[in-house]
């Protein structure tokens, strides 16, 4: 069996990974991962990662976004749930809600939804059935 010592490794080592959807991809269905995630084509469906999600200028999403950080620069067409700090670039456009604890709106960018801020929230956690929760910090119960 694995050390306490090489589990953290091996967490740290995935947790450190990145993942590019190239311009001209489509990709269908959903994403689930530790490790950062930079989309730059078309997703239809919802990502969830514990890092950071990068939406590059291309980048197209329809779905739900939970992640820890994110920096949208493209279009979203659903609703995101940042646990830190949610970065809205002068070319992004999303459509529908927010719920971040921090968020920064630079000048051009277009929002149409609803907005919750200062939402602290534990952990995000890859769930085994392609479901993550959010544990929130009153009462740690499971969303």
């Amino acid at each position: 069996m694995f050390t306490s010592k090489e589990t953290h490794k091996v967490a740290e080592q995935i947790s450190n990974s990145s993942n590019i959807i190239g311009k001209g991809t489509i990709l269908e269905g959903n994403i689930e991962t530790y490790g950062n995630i930079r989309i730059e084509g078309k997703v239809v469906g919802n990502i969830k990662t514990k890092s950071k999600l990068v939406l590059g200028q291309s980048s197209q999403v329809e779905g739900n976004i939970l992640a820890q950080n994110a920096e949208v620069e493209g279009e979203l067409k659903g609703n995101i749930e940042i646990t830190d700090v949610l970065i809205l670039k002068p070319t992004s456009t999303v459509y529908g809600d927010i719920v971040t604890n921090k968020l920064i709106v630079e000048s051009g960018a277009t929002f149409n939804g609803g907005c919750k801020m200062g939402v602290t929230m534990k952990e995000i956690n890859i769930g085994e059935n392609g479901t993550a929760k959010i544990l929130k910090q009153e009462g740690a119960k499971a969303v």
